[in-house]
Protein backbone atom coordinates (compact mmCIF):
# COMPACT_ATOMS: atom_id res chain seq x y z
CA UNK A 1 0.00 0.00 0.00
CA UNK A 2 1.39 3.15 -0.60
CA UNK A 3 2.62 6.07 1.89
CA UNK A 4 2.89 9.42 1.61
CA UNK A 5 5.75 11.31 3.44
CA UNK A 6 6.07 14.60 5.10
CA UNK A 7 9.37 16.61 5.69
CA UNK A 8 10.26 18.97 8.08
CA UNK A 9 13.39 21.13 8.39
CA UNK A 10 13.39 21.63 12.39
CA UNK A 11 15.73 24.73 12.64
CA UNK A 12 15.80 25.65 16.36
CA UNK A 13 13.28 23.19 17.42
CA UNK A 14 13.38 19.91 19.52
CA UNK A 15 13.30 16.85 17.58
CA UNK A 16 12.10 14.63 19.92
CA UNK A 17 9.14 17.59 20.52
CA UNK A 18 8.22 17.06 16.89
CA UNK A 19 8.64 13.42 16.49
CA UNK A 20 5.82 13.07 19.55
CA UNK A 21 3.51 15.50 17.98
CA UNK A 22 3.94 13.80 14.24
CA UNK A 23 3.04 10.25 15.94
CA UNK A 24 0.05 12.10 17.72
CA UNK A 25 -0.82 12.96 14.39
CA UNK A 26 -1.27 9.46 13.14
CA UNK A 27 2.26 8.95 11.62
CA UNK A 28 3.63 5.69 11.27
CA UNK A 29 7.18 6.09 11.67
CA UNK A 30 9.39 9.04 11.90
CA UNK A 31 12.87 9.48 11.21
CA UNK A 32 15.90 12.04 11.34
CA UNK A 33 18.49 12.83 9.15
CA UNK A 34 21.35 15.44 8.79
CA UNK A 35 19.49 18.03 6.82
CA UNK A 36 23.32 20.01 6.58
CA UNK A 37 26.79 18.54 6.04
CA UNK A 38 27.47 18.14 9.60
CA UNK A 39 27.74 13.94 9.92
CA UNK A 40 27.87 12.34 13.71
CA UNK A 41 30.15 9.36 12.90
CA UNK A 42 30.53 7.85 16.13
CA UNK A 43 27.89 8.45 18.87
CA UNK A 44 28.98 8.49 22.27
CA UNK A 45 27.41 5.47 24.36
CA UNK A 46 24.28 6.17 25.67
CA UNK A 47 23.59 8.85 23.59
CA UNK A 48 21.29 10.04 20.59
CA UNK A 49 23.74 11.57 17.95
CA UNK A 50 21.96 14.87 16.52
CA UNK A 51 23.04 17.13 13.97
CA UNK A 52 23.21 21.03 13.70
CA UNK A 53 20.54 20.94 10.86
CA UNK A 54 17.68 18.11 11.49
CA UNK A 55 15.45 16.92 9.13
CA UNK A 56 12.50 15.39 9.84
CA UNK A 57 10.62 12.36 7.48
CA UNK A 58 7.04 11.37 8.72
CA UNK A 59 5.41 8.33 6.90
CA UNK A 60 1.30 8.57 7.26
CA UNK A 61 -0.97 6.45 5.18
CA UNK A 62 -2.01 7.37 1.62
CA UNK A 63 -5.05 8.54 2.52
CA UNK A 64 -4.38 10.85 5.56
CA UNK A 65 -5.86 14.13 5.64
CA UNK A 66 -2.93 16.49 5.36
CA UNK A 67 -4.62 19.83 6.50
CA UNK A 68 -5.98 18.01 9.66
CA UNK A 69 -2.03 16.71 10.08
CA UNK A 70 -0.90 20.53 9.76
CA UNK A 71 -3.02 21.61 11.70
CA UNK A 72 -2.64 19.08 14.43
CA UNK A 73 1.11 19.59 14.18
CA UNK A 74 0.32 23.42 14.64
CA UNK A 75 -1.33 23.30 17.37
CA UNK A 76 0.80 21.05 19.04
CA UNK A 77 4.47 22.98 18.47
CA UNK A 78 2.96 26.42 18.08
CA UNK A 79 4.56 29.18 18.81
CA UNK A 80 7.15 27.10 16.26
CA UNK A 81 5.76 27.82 12.09
CA UNK A 82 7.24 24.43 10.30
CA UNK A 83 6.55 24.38 6.56
CA UNK A 84 5.43 21.00 5.80
CA UNK A 85 6.63 19.30 2.61
CA UNK A 86 4.63 16.27 1.56
CA UNK A 87 5.72 13.90 -1.55
CA UNK A 88 4.11 9.91 -2.05
CA UNK A 89 6.44 7.11 -1.52
CA UNK A 90 6.86 4.18 -3.43
CA UNK A 91 5.55 1.02 -1.20
CA UNK A 92 8.50 -0.81 -0.62
CA UNK A 93 9.66 -3.81 1.15
CA UNK A 94 10.94 -1.50 3.94
CA UNK A 95 12.38 -4.03 6.55
CA UNK A 96 14.85 -5.04 3.71
CA UNK A 97 15.63 -1.96 2.34
CA UNK A 98 19.28 -1.97 4.44
CA UNK A 99 20.18 -4.79 2.34
CA UNK A 100 21.29 -2.69 -0.29
CA UNK A 101 23.85 -1.22 1.39
CA UNK A 102 24.74 -3.99 3.91
CA UNK A 103 26.73 -6.99 2.66
CA UNK A 104 28.81 -9.73 3.70
CA UNK A 105 32.05 -8.08 4.92
CA UNK A 106 35.24 -9.92 4.96
CA UNK A 107 37.52 -8.38 7.79
CA UNK A 108 41.10 -9.80 7.51
CA UNK A 109 41.84 -13.01 6.22
CA UNK A 110 39.26 -15.06 7.78
CA UNK A 111 36.19 -13.19 10.14
CA UNK A 112 33.15 -12.03 7.99
CA UNK A 113 30.12 -9.97 9.24
CA UNK A 114 27.24 -10.93 7.26
CA UNK A 115 23.58 -9.81 7.32
CA UNK A 116 21.44 -13.29 7.77
CA UNK A 117 21.02 -15.10 4.51
CA UNK A 118 23.93 -13.96 2.80
CA UNK A 119 26.67 -16.40 3.34
CA UNK A 120 30.23 -15.60 1.39
CA UNK A 121 31.49 -18.00 -0.98
CA UNK A 122 34.41 -18.79 1.22
CA UNK A 123 34.87 -22.56 3.00
CA UNK A 124 37.20 -21.27 5.31
CA UNK A 125 34.85 -18.03 6.44
CA UNK A 126 34.32 -17.50 10.61
CA UNK A 127 31.37 -15.66 10.44
CA UNK A 128 29.75 -13.27 12.70
CA UNK A 129 25.53 -12.86 11.82
CA UNK A 130 24.88 -9.33 12.20
CA UNK A 131 21.57 -7.35 10.71
CA UNK A 132 21.41 -3.45 11.56
CA UNK A 133 19.23 -2.76 14.32
CA UNK A 134 18.90 -0.66 17.24
CA UNK A 135 22.96 -0.41 18.84
CA UNK A 136 25.71 0.70 16.70
CA UNK A 137 27.98 -1.37 15.47
CA UNK A 138 27.82 -3.63 12.21
CA UNK A 139 31.26 -2.98 10.94
CA UNK A 140 30.99 -0.80 8.35
CA UNK A 141 32.44 1.81 10.46
CA UNK A 142 36.47 2.55 10.44
CA UNK A 143 36.10 2.05 14.11
CA UNK A 144 34.89 -0.92 14.50
CA UNK A 145 36.50 -2.31 11.47
CA UNK A 146 39.87 -2.02 12.60
CA UNK A 147 39.05 -3.95 15.88
CA UNK A 148 37.84 -6.61 14.12
CA UNK A 149 40.59 -6.78 11.64
CA UNK A 150 42.99 -6.98 15.19
CA UNK A 151 40.92 -9.57 16.50
CA UNK A 152 41.18 -11.61 12.74
CA UNK A 153 45.08 -11.48 13.19
CA UNK A 154 44.96 -11.85 17.25
CA UNK A 155 45.66 -14.84 19.25
CA UNK A 156 42.09 -15.08 21.06
CA UNK A 157 41.55 -18.95 21.28
CA UNK A 158 40.74 -19.53 25.26
CA UNK A 159 41.13 -16.19 26.34
CA UNK A 160 38.42 -14.64 28.73
CA UNK A 161 37.52 -11.62 26.84
CA UNK A 162 36.14 -7.78 28.08
CA UNK A 163 34.36 -5.77 25.65
CA UNK A 164 33.53 -2.43 26.78
CA UNK A 165 30.54 -0.09 25.15
CA UNK A 166 29.51 -2.99 23.84
CA UNK A 167 27.10 -1.48 21.30
CA UNK A 168 25.50 -4.55 19.01
CA UNK A 169 27.97 -6.81 20.92
CA UNK A 170 30.09 -7.38 17.70
CA UNK A 171 33.27 -7.75 19.28
CA UNK A 172 32.32 -10.01 21.99
CA UNK A 173 30.49 -12.08 19.59
CA UNK A 174 33.49 -11.81 16.84
CA UNK A 175 36.25 -12.83 19.80
CA UNK A 176 34.09 -15.65 20.64
CA UNK A 177 33.29 -16.88 17.31
CA UNK A 178 36.99 -16.88 17.07
CA UNK A 179 37.35 -19.26 19.76
CA UNK A 180 37.34 -17.11 23.02
CA UNK A 181 36.70 -19.04 26.02
CA UNK A 182 33.95 -16.72 26.98
CA UNK A 183 33.26 -12.69 27.18
CA UNK A 184 31.66 -10.08 29.27
CA UNK A 185 29.74 -6.97 27.39
CA UNK A 186 28.92 -3.94 29.04
CA UNK A 187 27.18 -0.79 28.29
CA UNK A 188 25.60 2.13 29.83
CA UNK A 189 23.07 2.20 26.70
CA UNK A 190 19.74 -0.64 27.51
CA UNK A 191 19.35 -1.07 24.00
CA UNK A 192 22.59 -1.65 23.29
CA UNK A 193 22.38 -4.21 25.85
CA UNK A 194 19.23 -5.93 23.82
CA UNK A 195 20.49 -5.89 20.89
CA UNK A 196 23.65 -7.73 22.49
CA UNK A 197 21.77 -10.13 23.87
CA UNK A 198 19.90 -10.75 20.65
CA UNK A 199 22.58 -11.28 18.36
CA UNK A 200 24.82 -13.39 21.05
CA UNK A 201 21.04 -15.50 20.62
CA UNK A 202 21.55 -15.87 16.67
CA UNK A 203 25.32 -16.23 16.46
CA UNK A 204 24.79 -19.26 19.11
CA UNK A 205 27.30 -17.56 21.68
CA UNK A 206 24.75 -16.71 24.37
CA UNK A 207 26.06 -19.37 26.84
CA UNK A 208 29.54 -18.05 26.91
CA UNK A 209 28.50 -14.07 26.95
CA UNK A 210 27.69 -12.50 29.74
CA UNK A 211 25.80 -8.74 28.84
CA UNK A 212 25.42 -6.12 32.13
CA UNK A 213 25.27 -2.28 32.52
CA UNK A 214 28.54 -0.84 32.31
CA UNK A 215 27.89 0.73 35.96
CA UNK A 216 28.14 -2.99 37.49
CA UNK A 217 31.55 -4.60 38.46
CA UNK A 218 32.90 -6.01 35.40
CA UNK A 219 35.45 -8.50 37.37
CA UNK A 220 38.63 -9.18 37.23
CA UNK A 221 41.19 -11.55 35.63
CA UNK A 222 40.11 -11.11 32.21
CA UNK A 223 42.98 -11.82 29.29
CA UNK A 224 41.87 -9.81 26.23
CA UNK A 225 40.05 -6.31 26.48
CA UNK A 226 37.98 -4.19 23.65
CA UNK A 227 36.79 -0.87 23.93
CA UNK A 228 35.36 0.97 21.00
CA UNK A 229 34.14 3.80 22.27
CA UNK A 230 35.40 7.69 22.01
CA UNK A 231 38.67 8.88 23.65
CA UNK A 232 36.78 10.94 26.14
CA UNK A 233 35.37 8.04 27.75
CA UNK A 234 38.70 6.02 27.28
CA UNK A 235 40.52 8.47 28.91
CA UNK A 236 38.18 8.19 31.86
CA UNK A 237 37.68 4.56 32.30
CA UNK A 238 41.57 3.67 32.04
CA UNK A 239 41.54 2.89 35.69
CA UNK A 240 39.07 0.93 35.75
CA UNK A 241 40.06 -0.88 32.30
CA UNK A 242 43.53 -1.66 34.07
CA UNK A 243 41.46 -2.97 37.20
CA UNK A 244 40.06 -5.64 34.94
CA UNK A 245 42.76 -6.71 33.09
CA UNK A 246 45.29 -9.79 33.94
CA UNK A 247 48.68 -9.42 33.84
CA UNK A 248 50.10 -9.57 30.40
CA UNK A 249 46.29 -9.01 29.03
CA UNK A 250 46.11 -7.80 25.73
CA UNK A 251 43.77 -4.37 24.54
CA UNK A 252 42.79 -2.78 21.68
CA UNK A 253 41.28 0.65 21.90
CA UNK A 254 39.35 2.63 18.87
CA UNK A 255 36.73 5.18 18.74
CA UNK A 256 40.06 7.76 18.64
CA UNK A 257 40.38 10.57 16.23
CA UNK A 258 44.19 10.71 15.16
CA UNK A 259 45.36 13.57 16.62
CA UNK A 260 43.70 12.59 19.75
CA UNK A 261 45.94 9.37 19.76
CA UNK A 262 48.67 10.27 22.13
CA UNK A 263 46.14 11.81 24.75
CA UNK A 264 44.21 8.29 25.59
CA UNK A 265 47.72 6.17 25.03
CA UNK A 266 49.30 8.36 27.90
CA UNK A 267 46.38 7.60 29.79
CA UNK A 268 46.86 4.06 29.76
CA UNK A 269 50.91 4.19 29.63
CA UNK A 270 50.98 3.69 33.70
CA UNK A 271 49.36 0.26 33.37
CA UNK A 272 49.43 -0.83 29.85
CA UNK A 273 52.70 -0.64 27.16
CA UNK A 274 51.11 0.63 24.43
CA UNK A 275 51.66 1.24 20.56
CA UNK A 276 49.74 2.47 17.47
CA UNK A 277 47.00 -0.34 16.32
CA UNK A 278 46.39 1.09 12.79
CA UNK A 279 44.35 3.88 10.73
CA UNK A 280 41.68 4.56 8.73
CA UNK A 281 39.88 7.75 7.34
CA UNK A 282 40.74 9.69 10.13
CA UNK A 283 40.11 7.29 13.26
CA UNK A 284 43.05 5.68 15.01
CA UNK A 285 43.15 2.26 16.90
CA UNK A 286 45.64 1.67 19.91
CA UNK A 287 47.21 -1.69 21.45
CA UNK A 288 48.63 -2.81 24.40
CA UNK A 289 49.65 -5.20 26.82
CA UNK A 290 49.57 -5.01 30.77
CA UNK A 291 52.74 -4.59 32.63
CA UNK A 292 52.55 -7.39 35.11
Amino acid sequence: MPHVELRLELGPEDPERVEAACFAAGALAVTLSDAGDSPVLEPAPGTTPLWQQVALAALFPCGVDRGAVERSLADALAPARLAPDWSEVEDRAWEREWLKDFRPRRHGQRLWVCPHGQRPDDPDAIIVWLDPGLAFGTGTHATTALCLEWLDASAVAGRRVLDVGTGSGILAIAALALGARSARAVDIDAQALTAARDNAERNGVAARLAVQDATLDWGAGHELILANILAEPLVALAPRVAASASPGAALILSGILLEQSDLVAAAYRPWFDMRPGGARDGWAALVGHRIA
